[in-house]
């Protein structure tokens, strides 16, 4: 029977070059009783090699990525014995560059001839940076969303303890639900995985721009000036909540409950401490002192003790409430 490929333009030499060109493959062949491979150009590239006639598997190994190296070795020594098709995934090191590589062939002896074995090595390099990419991004929202259901329930507890019936509950659980959500929205990945972080200054102004109405009684109400800093991810969940519980108070009892009301938040800097003061003014008249002792204002203040070493002081002036935070900036990008 004729060869029904014989003559096919198809299957010449020279395009079957370019099929292997184009798809980036780079050629191998292995003597398994002198362990030394020959391989064409694009595998020499590959490895950041001079061409050479041959190399022995100990010159390859060299350039194998430390922690790779033994399991490559076992593993081309298992496909002596394995039955199928192999495909062995290890990086190797070309300068201080790190590329993987993938390594395909038969097992078992499969088309030996002249004690070589045959192969491919393919750059892989793009696929792995991908699915690593994925599993950070994958292992992240894990992160976050444990995160979010513990934050979750301490907030549940803290208005179920403060609400006086379940419509209030319900819509105050909402609410500080919807200021942590805007919160964690600005807080992005750092390149060269130095962490996460948003800008404070951007932070506060989304927290407060709900509180901020375009109608023209209520324009320009709020004023944010802030000292223009990253801060991280818990710092970020936590002063939401503070930025939260303090807003809220004010709609119900403070300067945000009067049309004339207004609400200034600045910020300074020294070498050690960032100071946040959180000033009202034109809200009813403060007559008397309320006490701080909800479990909201009391788990804050913890919070704000604990992650930041810093404190919360409420200072109840005639015009409105001022709220001093301060915090320790070597706490802040966490």
């Amino acid at each position: 029977m004729p060869d029904q490929n014989a003559g096919s333009p198809g299957w010449r030499p020279e395009h079957l070059r370019q099929a292997i060109d184009a798809a980036q493959v780079a050629l191998w062949s292995w003597n398994v009783d002198t362990d030394h491979f020959t391989m064409d150009e694009r595998a020499f590239q590959l490895w950041g090699l001079s061409w050479t006639s041959e190399v022995c598997f100990e010159d390859l190994s060299a350039h194998i990525h430390p922690a790779d190296r033994d399991r490559v070795r076992r593993a081309f020594q298992g496909t002596r014995s394995t039955a199928g098709s192999y495909e062995i995934d290890f990086r190797i090191m070309v300068g201080d560059e790190v590329r993987w590589i993938s390594a395909r062939g038969q097992g078992a002896d499969v088309g030996i001839m002249d004690r070589e074995m045959f192969g491919i090595f393919l750059d892989v390099t793009s696929r792995k940076q991908a699915e690593e990419s994925n599993e950070l991004l994958a292992g992240e929202m894990s992160h976050r969303v444990k995160n979010l259901i513990a934050i979750a329930a301490s907030l549940t507890q803290i208005s179920r303890r403060s609400a006086s019936s379940l419509e209030e509950m319900a819509q105050d659980l909402i609410q500080r639900l919807t200021a942590l959500g805007r919160a964690h929205d600005l807080v992005r990945p750092l390149p060269g995985n130095e962490g996460k972080a948003a800008l404070l200054g951007d932070l506060m102004s989304i927290l407060l721009a709900p509180y901020d109405e375009d109608s023209e009684a209520f324009a320009k109400r709020i004023r944010v000036a802030v000292p223009r800093m990253g801060i991280g991810e818990r710092t970020a969940t936590t002063l939401a909540m503070v930025i939260h519980e303090l807003a809220t108070n004010s709609v119900k009892h403070g300067a945000l409950c009067a049309n004339g009301g207004t609400l200034d938040v600045s910020g300074t800097c020294d070498e050690t401490h960032l100071s946040l003061v959180w000033a009202e003014d034109g809200g009813p008249r403060v007559e008397a002192i309320p006490h701080m002792r909800g479990f909201g204002s009391q788990m804050i203040a913890r919070s704000i003790a604990q992650q930041f070493d810093g404190a919360l002081n409420y200072d109840w002036q005639p015009s409105g409430l001022v709220v001093t935070l301060r915090m320790r900036k070597d706490r802040l990008a966490d």
